[in-house]
């Protein structure tokens, strides 16, 4: 077969998908049989220079990808069985990838520079490829290396610092490949391609000079050959190197103050007169500076964030400056460019540098922007208006209410008259920033808004009349409506303000949603993300009329879905918005006081329920989510009345909840199975062992996203307090779940902040399982849990000493302790009885702003005192 492998490679790229599909196969085969010799083979290939360079190149890819992979089971899969390979093997592939960094071919030299990457990722935080790094710095140093040597060697140092952590080196390691980089950046010294390939490599370096940048000698030399990089006459070196400032900018904050105006000067000349990728890395610097700043005020005290950084408030300093600089680049927009389709330009990068600098700044940034808006905004060039638009958009975030509002109560209506203007442009920017006045002053719930009985017809007027529009302005009044319609939630007397309105308004985003003059789903899918806003934060006494005659609609609208003949991505896309809206109806509707408010999906739940059924023929992972959410919904909506649908349904519960590639639908249906069974209580029983079983087969599954594991844990919580005593069976087999997961959690890193929400989210879920089993036994058999006390306890003492825990998992670990006294009452005597740390807790609670938590403690306070004192 390794004599073969070379027709092999190249069959599987042919055109013929007979030869396709057979080449595979034989390739499959190998890797099945004998692993170790196809991954040498596969790097035999790479590394010989008489091969063709097409199986090369797919030999080097198939190499990379068995060693890695997106999906974080399947990546630890291949590590494995890469340590499990024999040592001599190994040798031999690592001997070949070295080789080919001085092939004659750059595509292979690249490939190669990955693939070697891939290995390092697994080998070196094991300390099992300790000779690499000393290898590739000997590559640099040798006086017979090629040029193209010495890029492919930086290329791969390059990527191996964004594979490996920085605590995988040594510090003297760091220091060398930090020299050998920057070395690689001397003009004087180097070619184009070797200088590029190195300061691609310090962008991924950066991490791992902390100490280096904290030396002041160091630190200079290194921000002296940047700055000098960035001055090349090569577009994609200095394009490179101010990518390294940004990202300097973020991560060494701190140590900036020496040069800022040396980098100033730098990025000002590249912002005016580079080119445009210079110019957008240039102008990401300063977003860069503005995100550090806005995170340090946040936490600021003095000049001093709790990072320990200084706040230098280098934004503020150069505020005469950096905003003129910024205004500039809003004229250059691209005229036959559609804002839609996701270009980023650098008028766009300057509009979004500009909305950061207003956060940092505040009121301080109007003083410089307005005269620009007021110049511009009514001269005849519709660069001029659409920029001053823009500008006037991006600094409404920041900035005192009361400054703006009088800004905006004076400009509105001329905004309203620019959504008539003839440019596509200048409708589009406008529609965006009406929206973010919308979003940023207008809330009536917080006693404040700029519109008005007065001003609110005319708006809503415009923006029907402009819905009509081009799709891309179409998409930006729909995102408008949103944020008209959000400041109306929780709005009490206000949002009858609002109510006259929403009849129109909903005609208007049907009439979006079902254009027939584009085929836009960008516009169709905003239409019913506005449709579903604007039900949802509606006065449902004053609109129930409405939702009443909307909700036939839109089942009607699903239900020709089912017939039409159109693409099936397109199919899954309207049927996924309309699963969606039916969602919002019904969790609005259910919430009313009324029953005849309610009667509306009471009276409807049948045909909801059978096009609910028909739309998962679809096999589609959008549908599906959207679908299940919904009928999540409707079995809140018809409580004990749901239990009809379940012999029909429960096959897509089990399809759901067993679909481990779509991982986002496993946990939905997860999150669905606890609304069924808080509808229907012991109606779900017969059920229950198909539903726990599967439940229990996905805790225990390698393969399955973590990400599903807390929320089954909760929903054990809702099927113990549905069924209580009936829960007994289960307990021998849910119960060691959760010990052994509490036992993960005990051993997770703390210092992975990933880890760390997602050790939260677990230990939270485990605590609410074991409250909600707890509690289920409480009238009738609460003996069953106390031999699993003592293990609680444990855990709870682990949980008790920890500093990050969020505020859900204080609840949760607030009511756990609550519910171990109120279930097994004098039984925990023992548990409760010296632990200080338990009273310290409780009192932090108590102390605590959320109301909900105070609550918690105060009750579990009780409950503890109460079998203390018996």
């Amino acid at each position: 077969m390794a004599m073969e492998i070379t027709q092999y490679l190249l069959a599987a790229q042919s055109a013929d998908a007979g030869l396709r599909t057979q080449a595979e196969s034989s390739l499959r085969q190998f890797q099945e049989q004998n692993v170790p010799a196809y991954l040498l083979s596969l790097s035999v290939e790479l590394a010989n220079n008489e091969k063709p360079i097409e199986s090369r190149r797919l030999a080097g890819i198939v190499l990379k990808n068995s060693l890695d992979a997106k999906d974080a089971v399947t990546k630890e899969h291949l590590a494995q069985q890469w340590m499990t390979v024999d040592i001599a093997f190994k040798s031999q592939i690592k001997e070949r990838l070295l080789l080919t960094l001085g092939s004659s071919v750059r595509e292979a030299r690249h490939t190669s520079a990955q693939v070697i990457a891939k290995v390092a990722s697994i080998d070196i935080p094991r300390k099992e490829w300790p000779e690499l790094i000393g290898y590739l710095l000997n590559n640099m140093t040798k006086g017979d290396s090629s040029g193209d040597l010495k890029q492919s060697t930086l290329e791969t140092l390059g990527y191996i610092c964004e594979e490996i952590s920085h605590s995988d080196l040594g510090q003297d390691e760091v220091n060398s490949v930090l020299t050998a980089v920057v070395q690689g950046m001397n003009l004087a010294e180097n070619s184009p391609e070797v200088r590029l390939a190195a300061t691609k490599a310090l962008y991924n370096a950066l991490e791992f000079a902390e100490t280096n940048f904290q030396n002041e000698m160091e630190r200079n030399y290194i921000m002296k050959m940047v700055c000098e990089t960035a001055l090349s006459k090569e577009v994609e070196i200095r394009q490179a190197a101010f990518e390294c400032l940004a990202s300097i900018a973020s991560t060494y904050y701190d140590v900036l103050e020496a040069y800022m105006q040396a980098l100033f000067e730098l990025t000002s000349n590249a912002v005016k007169g580079d080119v445009e990728p210079v110019a957008l890395q240039a102008i990401e610097f300063w977003s860069s500076i503005c995100d550090e700043e806005i995170e340090l005020q946040e936490y600021d005290t003095d000049d001093v964030g709790e990072s320990g950084y200084p706040h230098s408030r280098f934004i503020e300093k150069s505020l005469s400056y950096l905003v003129p600089m910024l205004l500039e680049t809003l004229l250059k927009q691209e005229e036959d460019v559609d804002q839609d389709d996701g270009i980023w330009n650098i008028s766009m990068a300057g509009g979004t540098c500009l909305r950061l600098v207003a956060r940092t700044v505040g009121d301080a940034v109007l003083p410089l922007v307005m005269p620009f808006v007021e110049d511009n905004i009514g001269k005849p060039d519709w660069r001029c208006q659409e920029a001053a638009t823009l500008a006037f958009g991006s600094i409404l975030e920041g900035p005192s209410i009361e400054k703006l509002s009088v800004l905006v109560h004076s400009g509105l209506d001329f905004l309203l008259r620019l959504m008539k203007d003839g440019n596509n442009h200048v409708k589009d920017t406008t529609a965006w920033t009406i929206g973010r006045i919308f979003e940023y002053l207008h809330s009536p719930a917080d006693g404040f808004s700029v519109i008005s009985s007065d001003n609110l017809p005319k708006v809503v007027e415009v923006l029907l009349e402009c819905i009509k529009d081009a799709p891309n302005v179409a998409v930006k009044v729909c995102w408008a409506i949103y944020k008209l319609a959000e400041g109306y939630e929780d709005a009490g007397r206000h949002s009858s303000l609002f109510t006259p309105y929403i009849h129109r308004i909903i005609e208007g985003l049907l009439f979006a949603a079902s254009r027939t003059d584009v085929d836009d789903s960008r516009l169709r899918s905003a239409a019913y993300e506005s449709l579903n806003e604007v039900v949802r934060c509606s006065n449902v006494k004053e609109t129930s009329h409405i939702i009443r005659e909307l909700l036939p609609v839109i089942l009607q609208k699903l239900s020709q879905t089912l017939e039409l003949q159109i693409d099936k991505e397109k199919q899954a896309d309207l049927q996924a918005s309309l699963c969606g809206v039916l969602q919002v109806i019904i969790q609005k509707v259910s919430s009313a006081d009324d029953l005849e408010t309610r009667s509306i999906i009471l009276s409807q739940a049948d045909p909801i329920m059978l096009l609910f059924l028909n739309v998962f023929a679809c096999r589609s992972s959008t549908v599906h989510e959207e679908a299940m959410l919904a009928i999540g919904a409707l079995a809140h909506a018809t409580g004990l009345e749901f239990a009809k649908y379940l012999p029909e349904f429960y096959k897509y519960l089990e399809m759901g909840l067993q679909n481990y590639q779509e991982y986002q639908v496993c946990s939905i249906t997860v999150g669905v199975v606890g609304d069924i069974v808080r509808a229907l209580n012991d109606k779900v029983l017969p059920y229950c062992d198909g539903i726990m079983q599967l439940l229990l087969a996905n805790l225990s599954s390698d393969t399955i996203d973590r990400s599903v594991k807390p929320p089954i844990f909760s929903v054990f919580s809702d099927i113990a307090l549905s069924i209580e005593e009936n829960f007994e069976k289960y307990v021998p087999y849910v119960v060691p779940m959760m010990q052994r997961a509490a036992e993960v959690c005990a051993g997770m890193d703390s210092n992975d902040l990933d880890l760390q929400e997602y050790g939260n989210q677990l230990k939270c879920s485990i605590f609410e399982a074991y409250s909600g089993i707890l509690q289920g036994f409480k009238s009738s058999k609460s003996e069953v849990m106390l031999p699993y006390a003592s293990h609680l306890w444990q855990f709870i003492e682990l949980v008790l000493r920890e500093q990050n825990r969020d505020v859900q998992l204080t609840k949760a670990l607030a009511a756990v302790m609550g519910d171990l006294a109120d279930v097994l009452g004098t039984n925990t005597k023992a548990l409760f009885g010296d632990l200080k740390a338990c009273a310290d807790f409780l009192g932090e609670c108590l102390g605590s702003d959320d109301d909900d938590l105070k609550k918690t403690a105060t009750w579990t306070q009780d409950r503890i005192k109460s079998i203390l004192v018996s």
